[in-house]
């Protein structure tokens, strides 16, 4: 659920569907323009494209990273989401600024998650928001 603090700004609060928080949101949009696409075909452009792709490796590394970290997400879903359906595992939930995690509590089962999630939204839109506990 997207929220509106008095101050403007946009808060989310939400259950966590896997039993960790991502770390690697947003990896991709941290990859700076290369301009390749002027690069000739001579030698000294052959030169300047290898020390960029050595300056991007980092980057394309932790990409990679994240598209593991996806896959690993897609095959832990299923069996996340049928395990707290069937054997009573709590939710989390959890608000973030932005995507930037900010706050979470366990909560009860789906009932008493969706209550937690709707009251967590309703104090801060009022402005009373929760003590920071993820907050780097």
């Amino acid at each position: 659920m997207k929220v509106r603090s008095p101050d403007g700004q946009v808060w989310r609060v939400s259950r966590r569907w896997v039993p960790w928080r991502r770390r690697l949101t947003g990896a991709m949009e941290s990859m700076p323009d290369l301009g390749l696409a002027h690069l000739g075909d001579d030698p000294v452009s052959a030169i300047i494209a290898v020390v960029l792709l050595i300056i991007a490796l980092p980057f394309l590394v932790l990409g990679l990273v994240a598209g593991v970290e996806f896959l690993l997400v897609l095959v832990v879903l299923p069996f996340a989401v049928l395990g707290r359906v069937f054997l009573g595992r709590h939710w989390t939930v959890e608000v973030r600024r932005g995507w930037r995690p900010y706050w979470e509590v366990l909560s009860g089962d789906w009932q008493e998650s969706g209550l937690e999630i709707h009251a967590t939204a309703d104090a801060i839109r009022r402005g009373d928001l929760p003590p920071p506990t993820l907050v780097d």
